[in-house]
């Protein structure tokens, strides 16, 4: 005689082990985007109430990492610091290759204003070149590591030519423009002579303005710093006898120069201020990196910048 009851007989799950394990797999995707949905809105609520959230007298940290670019809301940020009456000195904490030169100019300039009302010194943790350097001026005092990697002064216009392989697989690429210099340099092609001409016109303004900052802000004679903005990248002890930085060491250091030069209490807490990474610290850092990898990038991979940039990476091997 047979056990089973007529329930269990009509159940389709019985009858097709596939479909109870689909519904059991919906579930758990449905409990998965819940949760999802749960800490993306804790995540923007953790955001805004860091934002809103007054804090005592305080030292705020700025973190410049990565690739450079424009940014409006780091402009926002800035200034409400320095217009914050809480905030007694900044802590510049500089990882980054640079990236681009309008970038740059942005973050020297604006945190040029920040100085004019607070204290602002530079930490230069693995390296801080090109547009990251620029950053790194703007500021009072800066430190590195013994065997950070500082400088590469220089501005770079990159050109792909591509002419050949489209030639091997039969693409011909044609274009009407207003003028000779249009939409140049083509990747289809070398970069012609008179758009040689045009470009190392762009390039070398860029790099005068850049040579001109340093020298002024590092306190050297112009020629000197036009000697070291060959492009190099110096290690923090070589940075310190080109007069490049200002003392080795690291955020500590850091502090203890803001108490003893500026006044700055010794007891202050140091506060990350921007960027806010929301409710939970790393939360962004971490579903960007989800996400890259999804797309099959490295975590860290360096981003493509179009037009003139100010940025120091190691060349194919």
């Amino acid at each position: 005689m047979s056990t089973m009851s007529t329930e269990t007989k009509d159940d389709p799950a019985h009858l097709i082990p596939v479909t109870g394990q689909l519904r059991a797999s919906r579930r758990r995707w449905r409990v998965l985007a819940f949760i999802a949905l749960a800490v993306a809105i804790l995540a923007v609520a953790g955001r805004f109430a860091l934002r809103n959230t007054p804090v005592a007298d305080h030292i705020a940290r700025i973190t410049i990492d990565g690739t450079i670019s424009s940014d409006p809301e780091r402009l926002a940020a800035f200034k409400k610091l320095a217009d914050d009456p809480s905030v007694k000195a900044v802590i510049l904490a500089i990882n980054s290759p640079g990236g681009t030169t309008a970038g740059g100019e942005e973050l020297y300039e604006s945190l040029s204003a920040l100085r004019a009302k607070k204290p602002v010194v530079a930490v230069i943790a693995e390296l801080g070149a090109s547009a990251a350097y620029m950053t790194a001026i703007a500021s009072d005092r800066i430190f590195a590591r013994r065997l950070s990697m500082v400088g590469s002064i220089g501005v770079l216009f990159q050109h792909v030519d591509l002419g050949k392989l489209l030639n091997t697989v039969g693409v011909n690429l044609d274009k009407v423009a207003s003028g000779p210099l249009k939409a140049e340099p083509d990747f289809s092609g070398p970069i012609k002579p008179e758009v040689r001409v045009a470009l190392n016109a762009l390039i070398t303004d860029s790099f005068n303005w850049f040579v001109d900052i340093v020298a002024e802000r590092r306190g050297i004679p112009r020629p000197q710093a036009l000697t070291l903005a060959d492009g190099r990248v110096l290690t923090g002890r070589q940075a310190l006898d080109a007069k490049l930085i200002d003392a080795i060491g690291g955020e500590a250091e850091a502090k203890s120069w803001l108490e003893s030069d500026k006044k700055i209490a010794p007891d202050l807490p140091i506060i990350t201020q921007f960027p806010l990474e929301g409710g939970w610290p790393g939360l962004g850092k971490f579903f960007g990196s989800e996400a890259r990898a999804v797309l099959g990038l490295p975590a860290n991979a360096p981003i493509a910048l179009d037009g003139l940039v100010s940025l120091w990476q190691v060349g194919p091997s």
